[in-house]
């Protein structure tokens, strides 16, 4: 199994989403003692964010881009290639303003490209990354997979959505819940590492 672990936290240490990313991966790793682990550290590396160059390259064939939207469309092509030859894709996602940090939205940014991770046709839309599975280490402060902060949950449901747009339909979302709650923050990591599934 070749995996990649995507950080977007900025805290190091001090981050519950790196810390149970890192839980998601051992459990994998004692899964599959022959696997490999590629961590990127969104925070150290980000992606740009999206400009004209960059979306002119997009629609731009490789025959036609000029030397600056070769430069342009390079981190875009290095994500995908990278993204289309793992199996299992941990990413950790920490509630900020009740979505994604921006570092994992620019990520995504790159990744989702029309004819190269998904398709248009007469029959509609179409993912052309397949067969992955993928992991979510969430974070959150509160409690927002139930109850009266759930409408205010804009994280499971958006990757939901992007990456089953682009054909990764089987997404295990992990959840460190109530993280800023005194009476619950105390067991939220240890609970959510108990309820990896593998």
């Amino acid at each position: 199994m070749k995996i990649l672990h995507l950080i977007s936290s900025p805290r190091g240490a001090d981050s519950v989403s790196i810390q149970l990313g890192n839980a998601i991966v051992e459990k994998l790793q004692a899964a599959y003692p022959d696997s490999t682990v590629t961590t990127r550290d969104l925070t150290i590396h980000p992606f740009p964010y999206l400009e004209e160059a960059h979306l002119q390259s997009f629609f731009t064939t490789p025959e036609q881009r000029t030397p600056a939207l070769e430069a342009a469309v390079k981190h875009s092509d290095e994500a995908i290639a990278q993204l289309k030859t793992v199996d299992i894709i941990v990413i950790g996602a920490p509630m900020y303003n009740f979505t994604i940090p921006s570092t994992l939205k620019s990520w995504i940014d790159h990744i989702a490209r029309a004819g190269e991770t998904f398709s248009y046709s007469e029959k509609g839309p179409e993912g052309l990354i397949k067969g992955k599975k993928v992991y979510l280490a969430i974070a959150e402060g509160a409690i927002y997979s139930e109850g009266p902060m759930k409408a205010y949950d804009f994280v499971e449901p958006y990757l939901r959505a992007v990456l089953g747009f682009m054909g990764m339909t089987e997404v295990i979302a992990v959840r460190a819940e109530g993280v800023k709650i005194p009476t619950v923050q105390e067991k939220a990591l240890e609970k959510a590492i108990a309820s990896i599934p593998v």
